[in-house]
Parts: C-alpha cells; structure tokens; sequence
C-alpha cells in the first residue's frame, strides 16, 4: 500500500512525487509522455494523444496545511490564448489519495473562486468553496476525455 502521510515529504520530494503522479496518470490514459529535462518555460512535460494531438504541462501542487492555499504560475510562462497549454494541479489530503485536476490555460480568461488573476501571475486559490468547484469543473477524469479527442 502506497504511504498516503504527505506531511512526511518535503516541498521537494511532494512536487516531484506530483509530477510523475501527473505523468503515470495521462500515461494510464493512452497518452505518449515526453518528459522534459528543463523545467525553464513553465513546462515539466509534453504529452501525445492517440488522435496525434500535443499538450504542454506545467504541474502545481499543494497540500492541506494552514500554511499555503495558493499556487501560481508566472504570466510570463502561460499564455491564456493557448488551449494546448495544460496546468495540471495536484492536490494532496493526508491519508487520501492525490486530487488531481486540469485547467486550460484560457480558463483563466474568466477567473473564478478557483483560477485567479492577479500582478504577474495566474492563481489557484485553495478555499472550500474553491476545492467544490476545482471538482465541478476540472476534476481529471472529467477533463481528460475531451482531450483524447
């Protein structure tokens, strides 16, 4: 059984454990995973659908704690206007498996109580509100069937 006490990782080992989280789960859908070595224009990985279709990823991560209810991405590294441009937001609950998410990068042409829009950056903001709408509207197996087409 995988060790689902998420507090027993650092910042460090949680955000890698995210990303090949984020990568095993679009391999499990047919996709073709191509890992990047440098994480230096805001993309951890590209991915291939079965149709032929290209997807950047960027994955953010956090976990319930009182210390940190929000996660960012510098607008200098997402353009809104591309839809190939995937955030793939992992969200982690002690003793619970991974919560994990996608938004397009247009999403947040219409901020919400979830996707933000602030100086310099767009904004995850993690409230409870915000985590019922994150599963409304962005939940992964929701959000992958439309682009495996």
């Amino acid at each position: 059984m995988a060790n689902l006490n998420w507090e027993l990782l650092t910042p460090l080992q949680l955000g890698n454990y995210a990303e090949y989280y984020a990568k095993m789960e679009f391999a499990s859908y047919g996709f073709e995973v191509y890992s990047s070595e440098v994480d230096e224009r805001g993309v951890d990985f590209i991915v291939k659908s079965a149709t032929g279709s290209f997807y950047e990823v960027q994955v953010k991560s956090l976990r319930e704690s009182k210390a940190s209810k929000y996660a960012f991405i510098g607008k200098n590294k997402m353009c809104i206007s591309n839809a190939k441009f995937i955030v793939c937001f992992i969200y982690f609950v002690n003793n619970e498996p991974p919560n994990i998410y996608l938004m397009q990068a247009p999403e947040w042409g219409a901020p919400n109580v979830a996707l933000r829009d602030n100086t310099g950056e767009w904004g995850i903001n993690i409230s409870k509100a915000s985590l019922i709408y994150l599963d409304e509207n962005y939940r992964f197996d929701k959000i992958i069937e439309c682009l495996l087409l």
